[in-house]
C-alpha cells in the first residue's frame, strides 16, 4: 500500500520535479512535462510508461497496473491502485515513468 504523502514524497524526490495542479488531480512534473498524477478521490496514481514496461507491469499484476481504457492508455498511461501495490513495485514503475518523460526513454 501506498499513501498520498508516500506518492507525493517520493514524486517529488526526483530533481527538477514539481507539483502542480491538473483538472481536479494532482500532477508531478520534469520540464512542465507530466510524469504521474494522483488520484485521491479514487486512491490511484497514473504513470507515464512506455510500451514495453507497460505491458510487463500490467501482465504481472493486473489488478494492481492497468491501462487507461482510452487512447491515452495506449500511449503508456496506466493507472495503479494505491490500496493494492507494493512499495517497492510502485518505486520502480514511478522511477521508470519519470525517466521515460525525463529523458525519453523508451
Amino acid at each position: 500500500m501506498v499513501t498520498i504523502e508516500t506518492f507525493r514524497t517520493l514524486a517529488l524526490a526526483f530533481p527538477e520535479a514539481t507539483e502542480e495542479p491538473h483538472f481536479e488531480k494532482t500532477s508531478f512534473r520534469i520540464k512542465k512535462k507530466i510524469f504521474a498524477t494522483i488520484d485521491e478521490k479514487n486512491n490511484r496514481g497514473v504513470f507515464k510508461l512506455n510500451e514495453i514496461d507497460q505491458s510487463v507491469f500490467c501482465a504481472s499484476s493486473e489488478m494492481i497496473f492497468y491501462p487507461i481504457p482510452n487512447k491515452w492508455g495506449k500511449q503508456g498511461w496506466t493507472f495503479v491502485d494505491l490500496a493494492k501495490v507494493p512499495i517497492e513495485m510502485f518505486q520502480d514503475a514511478l522511477l521508470l515513468s519519470y525517466n521515460t518523460v525525463a529523458f525519453g526513454k523508451k
